[in-house]
């Protein structure tokens, strides 16, 4: 069934939600102080009555309506909460008492807002006094008594004391008014009282004392009396009886007990006597102690006993004995009683409680079967006495020591040697010999000592000359070791680096050796070898002095410093001399340089060599076109002279057995002048053509036609600075020939 909300009404609702919900946003407050005001005052007399009011003063809108919740504390502690519209609350205290007395304050909370007042102090004063009561005034002893004392009105935690005059009888603390108990009283008058306190935090109020209560108690008649027989002086082997009584008659549950210091003799005493053989060691205080429930009395009396003879003494002599020595062990009484003579006393020794011999001494040879503990009994007029136990045990001679090292033994450096005997009695004498001569000496005086002695050696062969000598019972156990045989460690001495082939010959692709040996050492010796900067390259461990490692086809960059270095077990290395190896080029390369070289030189030669045939060679060809004929005839001969250079030199050719004449210039200056003057110009050359002699019969005369070449200088300037620039000058020479005869 659906119920449908009419429109108006859905209206109505949401406006009257609206408007409470305004109403409480506009609620604004603000709380400015809460005040705890004690009355009448803030120091009381007991049973005044105490009014606490907390007022809150709160700023608030016109209109607004607020709940306040008011929270009342004493000492820290919430005592009670008050929910109201009201602007201050109240908190009663009824009847006022010093329990109530204490740090109060209050809080006011207004929604989620809280504020505390100031701490006010109540002090409440006036504490009442107790009220003792019983249930008895006359008792006998061991019956009890139950008090009450009771603290009317008063509350919080109480402590309550029970106390007769000075002594305290009992304490108790509760919460509650009263407290209750059973007293057990053992005196013969009891003037009880009780008294209480109260605790306020930093003080204490105590009451007055209560009423005080005598209380008569009747101290039962059991306390005994004990005897002895036949007196209370005895000598031992005497027999003495004990008896305890009571005056009064048995009861029931009554205990008669008769001890004797802590030890209990009998506890039926009641019914008979206790007897028993006296002995030196019974002397002291006997006590009888009855008892009837909780009372217990009792009496006592001491006892001497007198010795009938002194407790036995053993001694051992010599004190101290070696294995195969004499002994001798005697028994002795040192006093005795004049009742009884030595020869009446009988002697017994034992060893490990088995019985050795009857008598007072004991003659034996020192050994394993003769150690033991050693006792002595000695027995009288029935009367058997112990002596105090002695323990035997023959000291066993030193045997052969070991002599040993502790470590490595190292030349020039400092060790230990150890001196020790597996067998041998305490204190033992070790001494350190070398051959006969004593170097130290020290006693072990416990087993957990060891002898040790520090020397050094400069020559391994120096180790065997130690011995080591033992004794602990003079000359006679004098023992010797065998001399000291060990390993004997020589530290390396310096090493030597050899590098084969020769550092100076040595060229790539060469297999380089490096030896690295040492003068002395103990193998095995640890070798390594470093490169240039100072890299370790190859570490070996050999059982001789020296080792090699090879570098295989070195090259330029294994050139460097070369060093090795050696140690062994004496954990001291050495360094050798640091050794440059230089690695030269192969023979191969150094060929090829030297081929490339020569060809450089060949080829440099070879140039200047065909520049001075070219120069030269050109002033040839020069000199020769120069010729000039002597004569015009045809049938003479040429003659070729230089005319142009006065520097020339002249020189005669004979042509056609005719000389010819021309200069030439030395050949030195003409390569200066050639160097000199880069732009000289080229010279060009015309051929002569000169006529040959012919056979008039072959062919016919005619005009014969010469060509000559001339060389021409130009000049600039003066004649000292002519350049030689060649120029070519033809010349053609014709002449008439005779025809030939047919």
């Amino acid at each position: 069934m659906q119920v449908k909300i009419q429109p108006s009404l859905r209206m109505g609702t949401i406006l009257l939600l609206f408007l409470l919900t305004s109403e409480g946003a506009c609620a604004e407050f603000f709380i400015k102080k809460v005040i705890l005001i004690i009355q009448p005052r803030n120091e009381v007399q007991r049973s005044t009555n105490v009014s606490l009011i907390c007022q809150a003063e709160v700023s608030r809108t016109a209109g607004s309506h607020l709940n306040y919740k008011y929270i009342f504390y004493k000492d820290y502690q919430p005592l009670n909460t008050d929910q109201t519209n009201a602007m201050d609350s109240l908190y009663s205290i009824p009847d006022a008492r010093v329990g109530h007395s204490g740090r109060y304050k209050c809080a006011v909370v207004i929604e989620e807002k809280k504020r505390e007042s100031n701490t006010e102090y109540l002090t409440v004063k006036g504490l009442l006094a107790p009220v003792l009561t019983v249930d008895k005034l006359r008792l006998t002893e061991g019956d009890d008594v139950t008090a009450v004392c009771t603290a009317e009105g008063e509350t919080g935690f109480l402590m309550f004391f029970f106390r007769d005059g000075h002594e305290e009888l009992y304490r108790k603390e509760t919460n509650s008014q009263k407290v209750e108990l059973k007293l057990l009283l053992d005196k013969g008058t009891v003037n009880m009282f009780c008294y209480y306190s109260i605790n306020l935090g930093s003080t204490a109020e105590t009451s007055n004392n209560s009423n005080v209560i005598s209380i008569d108690i009747e101290e039962l008649g059991i306390k005994p009396n004990i005897t002895v027989i036949p007196s209370t002086y005895v000598t031992e082997g005497d027999n003495i009886t004990f008896s305890c009584s009571v005056n009064m008659t048995p009861q029931r549950n009554t205990e008669l007990i008769l001890s004797h210091g802590r030890t209990t003799l009998s506890s039926n005493m009641i019914h008979e006597d206790y007897a028993m053989l006296a002995k030196a060691n019974d002397s002291g205080e006997y006590e009888c102690i009855s008892s009837l429930g909780g009372v217990h009395k009792s009496s006592s009396l001491n006892i001497t006993v007198k010795e009938i003879f002194s407790i036995p003494f053993l001694s051992i002599h010599p004190a101290e004995v070696f294995e195969g020595e004499y002994f001798a062990i005697t028994c002795q009484i040192r006093s005795l009683a004049s009742r009884i003579q030595r020869e009446d006393i009988k002697y017994s020794i034992f060893r490990d409680k088995t019985l050795v011999i009857n008598d007072n001494g004991y003659n034996g040879t020192a050994g394993k079967a003769t150690n033991g503990k050693y006792v002595c009994k000695a027995e009288a007029n029935r009367i058997i006495k112990e002596s105090s136990m002695l323990l035997l045990g023959a000291k066993v001679l030193v045997s052969k020591p070991e002599i040993t090292v502790d470590g490595p033994v190292i030349v020039d450096k400092p060790f230990w040697i150890r001196c020790h005997s597996e067998n041998g009695s305490l204190p033992i004498i070790y001494s350190l010999k070398s051959n006969n001569f004593i170097l130290n000496r020290t006693e072990v005086s416990h087993f957990q000592e060891e002898a040790r002695f520090l020397t050094m050696i400069s020559i391994p062969s120096d180790i065997s000359r130690y011995l080591c000598e033992a004794e602990n019972n003079g000359q006679v156990s004098i023992k010797m070791s065998e001399r000291l045989h060990v390993t004997v460690i020589v530290p390396v001495g310096k090493p030597l680096l050899t590098v084969l082939p020769v550092p100076e010959n040595i060229e790539e692709g060469n297999d380089v050796t490096l030896i690295c040996g040492i003068p002395k050492g103990s193998p095995p010796i640890s070798f390594r070898f470093y490169g240039s900067n100072h890299t370790a390259i190859h570490t070996t461990t050999v059982q001789s002095n020296s080792s090699s490692f090879v570098l295989s086809t070195v090259k330029r960059k294994n050139s460097g410093n070369y060093y090795c270095e050696a140690f062994n077990m004496a954990d001291m290395s050495s360094r050798s001399d640091i050794v440059k190896v230089e690695v030269s080029l192969a023979m191969w390369k150094k060929a090829l340089i030297a081929v490339f070289c020569m060809l450089l030189v060949a080829l440099l030669v070879l140039f200047i060599v065909m520049r001075y045939k070219a120069k030269r060679g050109k002033r040839q060809m020069a000199a020769k076109l120069s010729v000039k004929p002597a004569s015009p005839k045809s049938d003479d001969s040429l003659t070729l002279s230089l005319t142009h250079d006065p520097h020339y030199n002249a020189h005669t050719v004979e042509v056609n057995n005719k000389e010819s004449v021309w200069s030439e210039r030395p050949p030195d200056e003409a390569d200066q002048d050639s160097l000199q003057s880069p732009n000289e110009g080229d010279i060009e050359y015309t051929e002569v053509v000169h006529p040959q002699p012919v056979d008039p019969t072959q062919i016919p005369l005619r005009k014969g036609t010469e060509t000559v070449y001339s060389e021409l200088q130009t000049s600039q300037g003066t004649p000292e600075n002519i350049n030689h620039q060649s120029l070519l000058e033809y010349a053609e020479l014709n002449h008439d020939l005779p025809e030939p005869v047919n």
